[in-house]
C-alpha cells in the first residue's frame, strides 16, 4: 500500500449471539499466529475456573448450551472480535473511531485501549459471569422495518402496543434500538405477553432469543451493582481512539473523564436502552468514514448497520435492494466474518 492514500473507517464490535454453529473454528481458521494473545485469554479462563476459549473453539460440534452461554459466549466473541481488530491492516486503513453493540461496549474499550489486554479478559468474563449467575428475563427481536428495510408505521404501531400488553402483565422494556430491529425485553409476564400481541412478520418474528437476560433494562440493577462492586475504577484509562457509546455520546482520547466512564460502563449502559443505532447515526455523520469495518464473529450485525444506513439515506442508500447492489459493487461496510468482503481488510 506503500504511496497510496488511507482510507478512514469506524470499527463496530459485535454483541452476543455472534458466535453461532458456523462459526465453530473461527479461531483456528483466521487467528492460528494470534496464539500468544489466545493462550492469555486461556490463562484468564483456566484461573477463574471456566472452560479455556480455544477448546471451545476446536469442539466437533456446537452445543447452544455450552458455546452460547453467557459464560462462554462472551469470552469467545471478544477472543475473535479482538484479533479481527489486530489483523486490521494500518498501511490500508486509518481508524477513527469505535463503536459496538451491547457487549460490543466493552470490546470497544478494549480496542480503543480504555482497558489493557489483561482487564479487557478480565472484565468480559466477569460480566459473562455474572449475567450467567444474576441474568433474569428475557429478550425478543421484531423489525420496526418491512422486508426492503424501510420504515413500518405497522410494525411501529405494534412494537407500542406490544410494549403496552408486557407494561399491563408484567415488566416491559425497550432492550436495545438495533438498526430496524427493535430489541424488546421483561420479565416473564412481560415477555409472553409482548409475545402474544405481536402478529407474526416475515415468517420468524416475534423472535425470542436464546439463553439472554433482560439486557439493558431496570430488571438487572442488581447485576449492575455486582459489576460495581467486582470491579474497580482503576481498571479504566483514557481512550487512544475516540468511542461512541450506547447513547451516541463519544468518548475522546483527550476528553474523557475516567470516573464518569466507569459510572457509565457499570451503570446506565446495564440498566437502560441501548441506543446502537444512534451510535451507527454518530458514527456516519460525526466522522464520515470511507468505510466501516464490522469485525466477526459472524455478520448478522450487518443487516441492522444496512437497515441504519437507509434510514438516513447514506450514501443514497434508499433500500434494502440499493445496499446490496452497492455491497457488490463498491462495499460500504466491510464484514470480517464474511470471507469476501475480510480479504479488503486485512493485509
Amino acid at each position: 500500500m506503500s504511496g497510496k492514500k488511507k482510507q478512514t473507517a469506524v470499527v463496530i464490535f459485535p454483541g452476543r449471539g455472534t458466535y453461532g454453529k458456523d462459526e465453530l473454528g473461527y479461531i483456528d481458521r483466521f487467528h492460528s499466529d494470534r496464539r500468544e494473545f489466545i493462550a492469555c485469554v486461556d490463562e484468564w479462563r483456566e484461573s477463574q475456573h471456566h472452560e479455556p476459549i480455544s477448546v471451545l473453539d476446536a469442539a466437533d460440534k456446537y452445543l447452544t448450551s455450552r458455546h452460547a452461554s453467557s459464560i462462554n459466549a462472551s469470552a469467545l466473541i471478544y477472543a475473535c472480535a479482538l484479533a479481527d481488530y489486530a489483523a486490521i491492516d494500518r498501511d490500508q486503513y486509518e481508524i477513527m473511531a469505535i463503536c459496538g453493540n451491547s457487549l460490543g461496549w466493552y470490546l470497544t474499550l478494549a480496542g480503543a485501549g480504555a482497558v489493557n489486554e489483561a482487564n479487557a479478559i478480565r472484565l468480559v468474563d466477569t460480566m459473562g459471569s455474572l449475567m450467567e449467575d444474576k441474568g433474569v428475563g428475557g429478550q425478543l427481536i421484531y423489525p420496526f422495518v418491512d422486508e426492503n428495510w424501510r420504515e413500518s408505521r405497522e410494525n411501529n404501531i405494534a412494537i407500542s402496543e406490544a410494549l403496552h400488553a408486557g407494561r399491563t402483565e408484567g415488566q416491559a422494556f425497550l432492550s436495545i434500538r438495533l438498526g430496524g430491529m427493535a430489541v424488546l425485553a421483561g420479565d416473564d409476564a412481560g415477555m409472553a405477553a409482548m409475545e402474544k400481541s405481536l402478529p407474526e412478520a416475515e415468517g420468524r418474528y416475534p423472535f425470542r432469543l436464546a439463553r439472554h437476560a433482560a439486557f439493558h433494562t431496570p430488571l438487572l440493577e442488581h447485576v449492575s451493582a455486582a459489576a460495581f462492586d467486582t470491579l474497580p475504577q482503576d481498571m479504566l484509562e483514557t481512550p487512544v481512539i475516540p468511542m461512541i457509546d450506547g447513547r451516541g455520546a463519544v468518548w475522546s482520547p483527550g476528553s474523557s473523564e475516567l470516573n464518569a466512564l466507569y459510572q457509565y460502563t457499570f451503570g446506565e449502559q446495564i440498566t437502560t436502552t441501548y441506543d446502537f443505532s444512534k451510535s451507527v447515526e454518530v458514527a456516519i455523520k460525526e466522522f464520515a468514514p470511507d468505510k466501516l469495518i464490522l469485525a466477526g464473529p459472524g455478520s448478522t450485525l450487518g443487516a441492522p448497520i444496512a437497515q441504519e444506513l437507509i434510514r438516513h439515506k447514506w450514501l443514497g442508500l434508499r433500500s434494502k435492494s440499493v445496499f446490496s447492489e452497492r455491497q457488490k459493487n463498491d462495499p460500504f461496510l466491510l464484514a470480517m466474518g464474511r470471507h469476501d468482503q475480510r480479504r479488503l481488510v486485512t493485509s
